[in-house]
């Protein structure tokens, strides 16, 4: 490294007129010596790794469970009152919810219950966060009930019922030793809607287990990849077919789940096609609670300044649509759809079915990876908004357990929720001792209320789903804002919106990431690079297309390149370099030979004299500059294609007499160059610390040409 040390130091220009020699003083930079041996390093990390002491133990107890940390030092007088009313009224909100987004994700209402109970016991002992509201969320609801239609479909739950009997009448007289052919007739113990929770606690187990592999691994820079603007894309353009999978409630009418590539038309199709069929009753009772449900929730929202804690107008309605229903007899009169008996207590755990694990491995991965970033990205935002830090590791285990450990009793998927944790935040909540006010209110409604819902109609539940899609479909009132600030982010919302609608969420959510990684890839691609001028009396050099009065100096060219130096972009380096200095030095040397070789086929034919006059003709031409200083301030990197081109660039210009210039390398680059041999003997003074030190150097050069010329 010593060839680094002495960088442009100091350089001692020849005498002048004066005859007193000319110094250009530079910077001295000693570099830091790095210690680049894997083996101490692997050592170092394998003793602090396996060095087992009390207070190690104790550390690594207190940061697994946190609860540990904050619940000894838990202020009663000054927190309690905030956690339980914060707890009950999230509680009291989550109930309607919990119901509705089980149709969601296919599953009986119990379930919903389970999962939301579980989920806010297991986070208050693992999580982080003192804020958010773990439990059902529609997105993930959504994806779960796809796979699950998807695999009822495929066990042929989905028969008409004169078929099923006859499944199931044949599969009694069936040798048990003999292994079955059909999928179905193992299964003979389970109804669909067993099947259904089977299905989707595997796949809630499984998307655990890569959420804690995530944080074990310390992966979470996954979720840099899905930027503000996809997950907000994303999560519209599933609004949209949660929007749609709920149409058939609003209407009463029975048509099948469609899934797959293009679901949201194929819906809508057989929507239209049964829309003859339409449940009156159904539809009545959806717009009575469309006329309750909107224009209170807007009144909540309106004054929640004002108001101590929003109005549950949700349990309101299910309250008296449950006994409208129940009175009027509407499913007997009328065929209304409704929830049916839901069961009070626990049904005792039930592992996960290790046979299905090949069949939803691959759908559990967007899963995994949709629910740690929408909870990773909610507590930094809570934590950074009232003043304390959350673990992004240890919120990925929390994630993680919430599902894994459910899925042994009967529940589905679970994340953070962005509208009930600012319901959480604004209510009083302090701590996460309100999440178990908020099961004990679930429990509550398990134990002794459940059965009440038995008349509530389906329809209702649909209700309140898309009602609180509100929110993500409102992100369309802020496009044009969006347009003004960023287009590229305009246009990866669009497109993730679009395919996670048109085409299905899965998808749209791997589109949505590869479409933004080549945005990148595309700005840097053809990145900005503009031609630099001097801010009189600083030594400042800013863009000329950007500002006005600056100045250039003679014969000296100040050019930018906003972007790293990669094999992706080295053409466009060249060619825009070449475009905005007006000067290709291929170009040139191309005419040098060309009029050497015409001087060549004269000279054979006239005097000498000719021969001159072409030859000085041509030399006279003037490039209008005689020195190129390439400004690599954001150059943040270069790579193999880089260097080379960096290297035939100065050879080029230097065979038409032009030198190139670096100024404002970083020490990654500046290493790159040294690896990479960039500097010949002699030549390592080329590379200076700022644009203004490289101009008065080459001024200071064609000065001292000058007068050695005139001499």
């Amino acid at each position: 490294m010593a060839e680094f040390n002495n960088i442009h130091s100091v350089t001692e220009m020849p005498e002048g007129d004066d005859g007193k020699r000319s110094f250009h003083h530079g910077m001295f930079l000693e570099p830091q010596e790095k210690k680049r041996s894997m083996k101490a390093l692997v050592v170092k990390q394998a003793k602090k790794t396996c060095s087992c002491t009390p207070a190690k133990v104790k550390d690594y107890v207190f940061s697994f469970f946190p609860v540990l940390q904050w619940l000894p030092k838990y202020k009663l007088r000054e927190y309690l009152l905030g956690d339980i009313m914060s707890g009950v009224i999230v509680g009291v909100l989550l109930v309607p919810q919990s119901i509705a987004y089980s149709l969601l994700a296919g599953q009986e209402p119990i379930y919903g219950l389970y999962t939301s109970f579980f989920s806010s016991i297991i986070y208050f002992i693992f999580g982080t966060s003192r804020h958010i509201s773990v439990g059902i969320f529609g997105v993930i609801c959504l994806m779960v009930g796809q796979v699950v239609d998807r695999e009822i479909q495929r066990a042929g739950y989905d028969l008409e019922p004169a078929a099923v009997s006859v499944i199931t009448g044949t599969a009694a007289y069936v040798n048990t030793t003999h292994p079955p052919v059909n999928q179905t007739l193992q299964e003979l113990l389970c109804d669909k809607s067993c099947y259904a929770i089977t299905v989707g606690a595997t796949m809630t187990f499984i998307a655990g287990v890569y959420q804690v592999a995530m944080g074990f691994f310390q992966v979470g820079f996954v979720s840099v990849y899905l930027s503000d603007s996809l997950l907000s894309g994303f999560v519209t353009g599933a609004s949209f077919t949660i929007l749609t999978s709920q149409a058939k409630y609003l209407l009463g009418i029975d048509i099948p789940r469609s899934s797959g590539i293009g679901s949201l038309i194929a819906t809508w199709i057989n929507i239209f096609r049964n829309i003859h069929k339409t449940n009156i009753c159904d539809l009545i009772t959806s717009f009575l609670c469309f006329l309750v449900l909107i224009p209170t929730k807007e009144l909540n929202e309106h004054f929640k300044s004002r108001l101590k804690a929003p109005v549950p107008v949700e349990l309101f309605v299910i309250v008296a649509a449950t006994l409208a229903s129940h009175f009027g007899k509407l499913r007997e009169v009328y065929g209304s759809g409704v929830a049916g008996h839901i069961p009070t207590g626990f049904l005792p755990p039930h592992p996960p079915d290790w046979n299905l694990i090949p069949n939803v491995a691959l759908d559990a991965i967007p899963v995994a990876i949709i629910g740690f970033a929408i909870t990773v990205s909610l507590s930094e935002m809570f934590a950074k908004k009232h003043g304390y830090s959350v673990k992004a590791n240890q919120e990925m285990y929390a994630i993680g357990f919430c599902n894994i450990i459910p899925s042994f009793f009967h529940c589905f998927t679970t994340s953070a929720a962005l509208a009930k944790t600012l319901v959480k935040e604004s209510t009083g909540c302090r701590t996460q001792m309100s999440g178990v006010v908020t099961s004990l209110v679930i429990l509550l409604v398990l134990l002794v209320i459940a059965p009440l819902f038995y008349s509530l109609q389906k329809c209702v539940l649909a209700v309140i789903t898309i009602v609180n899609l509100r929110g993500a479909l409102r992100k369309f009132k802020d496009l044009p804002k969006m347009w003004h600030l960023s287009r590229v982010d305009t246009v990866i919302w669009v497109v993730t919106m679009a395919a996670s609608a048109l085409i299905s969420t899965e998808i749209g959510l791997l589109v949505g990431v590869c479409f933004s990684m080549l945005c990148v890839i595309f700005r840097t691609q053809r990145p900005e690079a503009p031609l630099l001028g001097w801010v009189a009396e600083s030594e400042t050099y800013e863009s000329l297309s950007a500002y006005k009065n600056l100045q250039t100096k003679p014969g000296i060219v100040v050019f930018r390149f906003e972007a790293p130096l990669y094999y992706i972009n080295k053409e466009c380096f060249k060619s825009t370099l070449y475009k905005q200095t007006g000067v290709n030095p291929v170009w040139v040397k191309a005419a040098k030979k060309k009029a050497a070789k015409r001087m060549l086929r004269e000279k054979e034919v006239d005097s000498g004299d000719c021969q001159t006059s072409i030859s000085m003709d041509f030399v006279s031409e003037p490039l209008g500059f005689h020195t190129i200083v390439i400004d690599c301030c954001a150059v943040q990197f270069l790579d193999t294609a880089g260097i080379r081109t960096l290297k035939e660039v100065c050879k080029d210009y230097r065979e038409i007499d032009v030198q190139v210039l670096l100024a404002q390398c970083n020490p990654s680059v500046r290493s790159s160059l040294i690896r990479g041999e960039f500097f010949e003997e002699g030549e390592d003074h080329l590379l200076f610390h700022s644009v203004h030190q490289a101009v008065d150097f080459a001024l200071g050069a064609q000065r001292h040409s000058g007068t050695s010329i005139s001499k």
